[in-house]
């Protein structure tokens, strides 16, 4: 007999709110196969044709591969920083130390639309508006919060133990961490990492201010041809967009797992 009688239209409930999340998102895949010129439910036909056009298109590629570039030196960018601020939030022991918690992981909170005003007004100051690094720079103070936060986990986790017995030993600060804390909590970080490299990869509020026509994320240059017509060309961009999250998401998940066993 069932104790829980609830927990099956429970699952019916997050079943249906996960469909209705989803499907509008899913519908895009099966549009960019279509061998009309215009999107329209249900696609006509099967082509290849957009993704071609994907390929080939100038604007688009370039696009594509800037958004490669801006996530993986964010993610890298915002590893090494999110990992030491972990390391130093959870072993720290120091006056406002719960202030800085709350500082390093506001943007979590703060609506992204004023994050990208402020983030545009500093930058026209520095003069690194429409760059790569600002780029980098902006996606790394979004994706800090998650690595903290995924790396935090993974630390309190630890076995404290181990690294006593390797001070105990002789071996430095240093020398413990790279030995001993880093290759245990391994799966972790790079689960943080490629959570940072979504975030990058599909970021596009802050995007739009500090991006120019020559240095774009794809997201923008979907956005720009969505105002300006649409075409299957754009539901083949953002099906690989919605490709790349998924595979980057799923060995983020399959990482955090090894974490937890």
């Amino acid at each position: 007999m069932n104790r829980f009688p609830w927990k099956g239209g429970l699952h019916s409930v997050v079943a249906l709110i996960a469909i209705f999340l989803l499907l509008p998102t899913l519908v895009v895949i099966p549009l960019s196969f279509t061998e009309g010129t215009l999107l329209r439910w249900p696609p006509r036909g099967f082509s290849l044709r957009w993704y071609e056009i994907l390929l080939t298109d100038q604007a688009l590629r370039d696009a594509t591969l800037k958004s490669l570039e801006v996530g993986f030196f964010t993610a890298v960018a915002a590893t090494a920083i999110g990992t030491s601020t972990a390391l130093g939030l959870t072993r720290g022991r120091f006056r406002g130390r719960q202030l800085t918690s709350s500082l390093v992981l506001s943007p979590i909170v703060v609506p992204t639309v004023i994050t990208a005003i402020g983030t545009y007004f500093v930058f026209v100051r520095l003069g690194i508006v429409g760059t790569t690094a600002g780029l980098v720079l902006a996606h790394t103070v979004l994706a800090l919060p998650l690595v903290i936060v995924s790396v935090t986990n993974s630390l309190r986790s630890f076995d404290r133990n181990l690294e006593l017995a390797a001070a105990s030993l002789g071996a430095g600060p240093l020398t413990t961490f790279f030995r001993v804390t880093l290759p245990l909590i391994a799966p972790g970080v790079a689960a943080s990492a490629l959570f940072a490299f979504i975030t990058s990869w599909d970021e596009i509020v802050v995007a739009l201010f500090i991006t120019d026509p020559v240095v774009r994320t794809l997201p923008v240059v979907i956005f720009n041809q969505v105002r300006s017509g649409v075409d299957p060309t754009v539901a083949a961009a953002a099906t690989l967009l919605i490709l790349v999250t998924v595979i980057a998401l799923g060995v983020a998940l399959l990482a955090r797992r090894r974490t937890m066993t």
